[in-house]
């Protein structure tokens, strides 16, 4: 048996090693369905992938086959996959949105985004468990807990930590090596929240950028996907190939001209010197310990070592007043009803009021945590030609785009920092993109993570702030799994 140790090996070195005859697609693809079968599914149990892909070995062997033949693909050439449980697949895996109401649901059609992976040469290795229907089912659930796949674990505390939701399956397979890289999804904060709370870098790009068609819908303002790594480059790798025009999502009309940019010639550190960020602190500061808050100080000081300038006491106007989940939830009920009415007839439900009876009926194992979000929110009150919903969906607009492009054009800012999650509010309802880099450990083994954020399609500035940052502090730290 190939004793090539995959542990924390990046998309290039696993490139250069298939290149050079070590390693196989086929035999990578195996080694990680040993991870999970040992890692996952036994020894610490961490829970977070809901099923694999039947076909994912012979699909390798092809990719090998052709490889030998014409070469790769891309750098995704045989790289192996995980994705989060709402986006679907065409092939024998479920799409279920962690949801034992859809646990015999399969999609007709692979959602955009796999179809542009499965064209660079990626193996879709699984599905990753996450939080059920993107913690849009009650405000109770702990992040990482489906009624189809249990509670995801965080491996750097089980137990004492929360994986960060509800892309948490997605975080926790690729911090725990049990795929290359992985896929989750955002809608307030689901792809950098895990990254933060698990040591890996999370991506989630402006909203128009990768197409949401075909993925089980949360909010259709502020739903994206964004990849999870453990460095920068992998996730820019991987980020690459997912973006493209799709006509079935009107909004990626803004890929039309990106599509065709390389990202990965933005992993550089040239240029930094007249770069300025700005440090919101009244923003993110009140909720925190004074450990992170000289973690974050420690981090900013990596900043300046690269030449960036760093800018203190940036207020950013109206944003405390962004906490209203009205908009989004009453979007999710729109949504869903849309995404299930069209489901197989072999499936239970086809409405949001379909899916409340069958809790009901099935309470013992599908209301662990209630539905009060779905139960509220189904009321005929919060539809789209609401003034509430309407005046709440604006404000959030105004306020939050607003908020970001004044502050960086007043104090004449490249962008922003803030700790771990804590932007989440602001930067979805605006649509922005943000990049989540780990920053280190605290005292007690939790991860922690710093994010980037600007204007939106500044990908490419975020980009390279965040591979500069990572490349000197070389904060992230693989979980000890023994």
């Amino acid at each position: 048996m190939n004793q090539f140790n995959i542990e924390e090996k990046s998309i290039l070195e696993l490139q250069k090693a298939m290149e050079m005859n070590i390693i196989t697609s086929k035999e990578l693809v195996i080694m990680y369905l040993d991870r999970i079968a040992n890692i996952d599914h036994a020894g610490p149990n961490l829970n977070s992938v809901l099923e694999v892909n039947p076909d994912a070995i012979q699909i390798a062997e092809a990719l090998d086959y052709e490889r030998s033949l014409q070469g790769k693909r891309s750098n995704l050439h045989g790289i192996p996959i995980l994705v989060k449980d709402n986006i679907c697949t065409s092939d024998k895996m479920h799409t279920s949105a962690g949801s034992l109401a859809l646990k015999d649901s399969y999609s007709k059609e692979d959602a955009f985004l796999i179809k542009q992976l499965r064209k660079a040469g990626a193996v879709i290795l699984g599905k990753a468990n996450m939080t059920e229907w993107a913690n849009f089912m009650t405000d109770s659930m702990p992040a990482g807990y489906s009624s189809r796949g249990g509670q995801v674990l965080n491996p750097y505390g089980i137990g004492e930590f929360g994986p960060g939701g509800s892309s948490s399956g997605s975080g926790v397979a690729a911090t725990a090596n049990l795929c290359t890289v992985a896929i989750g999804t955002e809608t307030s904060g689901s792809v950098i929240d895990p990254a933060s709370n698990l040591s890996l870098v999370g991506i989630k790009p402006t909203i128009g950028l990768v197409s949401r068609y075909g993925i089980i819908p949360a909010s259709h303002m502020q739903d994206t996907a964004g990849p999870m790594g453990r460095s920068v480059e992998d996730a820019v790798i991987l980020l690459d190939e997912m973006i493209g025009y799709d006509e079935n999502d009107p909004i990626t009309i803004y890929s039309k001209d990106k599509d065709k940019t390389n990202y990965t010639q933005f992993l550089n550190s040239n240029g930094l010197s007249n770069i300025r960020i700005g440090v919101p602190r009244d923003y993110f500061f009140e909720n925190i310990t004074e450990e992170e808050k000289d973690l974050f100080d420690q981090e900013l000081k990596i900043l300046k070592q690269l030449g960036i300038e760093i800018v203190e006491n940036i207020k950013i106007e109206h944003a405390k007043e962004l906490n209203s989940k009205t908009a989004v939830l009453c979007e999710f009920i729109a949504d869903l009803n849309a995404y299930l009415a069209k489901l197989s007839i072999n499936i239970p439900i086809h409405s949001v009021s379909e899916l409340i009876k069958y809790h009901e009926e099935n309470a013992d194992t599908m209301l662990k945590y209630g539905q009060v979000y779905l139960t509220e929110y189904s009321k005929d009150i919060y539809k789209l030609t609401c003034n509430e919903y309407v005046s709440n969906r604006k404000k959030d607009i105004e306020l939050s785009r607003n908020g970001i492009d004044v502050v960086l054009k007043n104090y004449n800012l490249d962008a922003l920092v803030f700790i771990g999650e804590s932007c989440a509010e602001i930067v979805n309802k605006a649509g922005y993109p943000e990049i989540t880099v780990p920053a280190g450990i605290l005292t007690k083994g939790k991860p922690f993570g710093i994010t980037f954020v600007a204007e939106a399609f500044s990908e490419s500035k975020l980009i390279k702030i965040a591979y500069s940052y990572e490349q000197l502090s070389k904060k992230r730290v693989a979980p000890n799994l023994k």
